[in-house]
């Protein structure tokens, strides 16, 4: 087995994050901004990332269908503690630099 197919092996988990925000409180942007954020960090252990229009002020972070933030119980997230959730899932042994401080 050559190098490159041991990289396609580890890498072969799919690792979906949705983002549910509300329409009506009009907070796609802070969700864009959210994603932007992961796709940035997760660049190649994320395999998608969706926006889901919701309703009734929900703003919710799902990974692989586990809900890892819920607005309602925690607030807004700032974006460290949304990288770190993810990456405890999607790859733990990840540094994920000045973030960890």
């Amino acid at each position: 087995m050559t190098d490159t197919q041991t990289v396609e092996i580890e890498t072969d988990a799919e690792h979906r994050v949705e983002i549910e925000y509300c329409t009506q409180c009009r907070w796609l942007p802070r969700a864009a901004w959210l994603a932007q954020e992961l796709l940035t960090t997760f660049e190649t252990e994320l395999t998608e990332l969706s926006l889901k229009p919701g309703t009734g002020g929900v703003f919710v972070v799902r990974v692989n269908d586990e809900v890892v933030w819920d607005r309602r119980e925690q607030g807004f997230p700032e974006p460290t503690a949304v990288k770190r959730l993810v990456r405890d899932r999607v790859a733990p042994d990840k540094s994920l630099g000045h973030s960890e401080k």
